[in-house]
């Protein structure tokens, strides 16, 4: 496997989506681990909870109590809470692929984390195969 793109599309400033199956939909290698890679500096990548919606919405309102929007940012852009928000979430994850299928636990998925959007974004995918 190359490197692929998997295209995002977002329609709320803060979100999290579940893209676990978009990228299981990519994987074309049995073994090994994929890196997944988050390129934007408000934007960013986890592994949580996908069973129950609830938790995501606990994690985003709990993210804009510890960074709320309006505090006294420096940044002119005005996006200085969404930088903030993917640092704490990290802009990758690695998950081990076993019979061509992500090696998740039983209720996790893989969920891309917007803070400024909505907005078109990418998702890097790169497999480290055994040979």
């Amino acid at each position: 496997m190359s490197r692929k793109i998997l295209k995002i599309q977002t329609t709320k400033k803060s979100q999290l989506l579940d893209i676990t199956a978009q990228i299981q939909a990519t994987l074309d290698f049995k073994e090994g681990a994929l890196t997944v890679f988050c390129p934007h500096t408000t934007a960013g990548l986890m592994i949580n909870e996908a069973a129950d919606p609830t938790v995501a919405e606990d994690i985003l309102m709990k993210l804009g109590k510890i960074v709320p929007e309006d505090a006294d940012f420096r940044h002119l852009e005005g996006n200085s809470a969404a930088h903030i928000k993917a640092s704490l979430i990290g802009s990758s994850v690695q998950v081990i692929v076993e019979d061509g299928r992500l090696q998740l636990g039983t209720w996790q998925g893989i969920f891309f984390a917007e803070f400024d959007g909505g907005r078109a974004r990418q998702i890097w995918l790169m497999a480290n195969t055994e040979q």
